[in-house]
């Protein structure tokens, strides 16, 4: 199972990212979470302490790494050479972090386009490495992008079975999240849903999904707002730390259950 998470700054789409590869782990699965944020964080968000979660240096702004691999140093300017197939499959296990016995994480960063550019070895070095993590067999991959649309505009949004796109229970957010949707299809990626995270009224929050998507067959999902997340994320502690009942932990195992029953059909997965 291959997934992609998606929303616009702020919707809170890395929390539901960990909070999904936490519900995957105590069903049994080995979780390869990826952070393609250009400010990464899932790693605290998944319970890394803040201090480690700090330290992690991003794949692609490893500057030695990227010059091992490709032949190139980022930043060089154009015209420089450098490979577009670097070796990357040793990544996971020389620059992962374990977050559990079932839970590993690599933080793959992002690219600053003003200075890289959309054609970079940094860049090269991240696509080549998204791409073997998501050939892998035997994984649940989660990736946790950037925020916002440039993750299609640079062709990163590849290979996923499915679209996650987070969105908060307003009109605005809704019509990024429809926008995503409709570039997601572009793309080749076979499912979509919308996430509806940070609900209170739950009526009121279908309305605005109705209403936004008209008849369109997209599926959503509602996760209710959260009250202990504050604390959490003001002491720098990870989804793991939320209450086992709580209302977010309990809407994102139901999320879970949903994309198991989803794929029962195209994917086996050992639970």
């Amino acid at each position: 199972m291959k997934m992609i998470v998606t929303g616009k700054g702020g919707v809170g789409k890395t929390t539901i990212a960990a909070a999904l590869a936490h519900a995957f782990a105590r069903r049994g699965f080995s979780v390869l979470a990826l952070d393609t944020d250009s400010i990464p964080n899932l790693a605290q968000s998944l319970g890394v302490p803040f201090e480690e979660a700090y330290s992690i240096v991003p794949l692609s702004k490893n500057e030695d790494l990227v010059e091992e691999r490709t032949g190139a140093r980022p930043g060089e300017g154009w015209g420089v050479l450098f490979s577009l197939t670097p070796k990357v499959d040793d990544l996971i296990d020389k620059y992962g972090v374990r977050v559990s016995d079932k839970i590993s994480l690599v933080v793959v960063g992002s690219i600053d386009a003003s200075k890289e550019g959309c054609l970079c070895p940094a860049i090269a070095l991240a696509k080549a490495f998204l791409r073997h993590a998501l050939l892998e067999k035997g994984r649940v991959v989660i990736v946790d992008s950037e925020a916002g649309t440039e993750v299609f505009g640079r062709g990163l949004a590849e290979k996923f079975d499915l679209m996650l796109c987070v969105a908060e229970p307003t009109a605005k957010s809704m019509l990024v999240s429809l926008r995503m949707v409709e570039m997601a299809s572009e793309l080749d990626i076979e499912r979509s849903i919308v996430v509806i995270n940070k609900v209170k009224d739950y009526e009121k929050a279908v309305r605005v999904f109705s209403r936004v998507f008209d008849e369109r067959d997209v599926t959503f999902h509602v996760i209710r707002f959260e009250p202990y997340l504050t604390d959490i994320e003001r002491n720098g502690w990870g989804v793991d730390k939320l209450p086992p009942d709580g209302v977010l932990l309990s809407d994102v195992d139901n999320l879970c259950h949903r994309i198991c029953n989803m794929y029962k059909l195209k994917v086996r997965l050992d639970v």
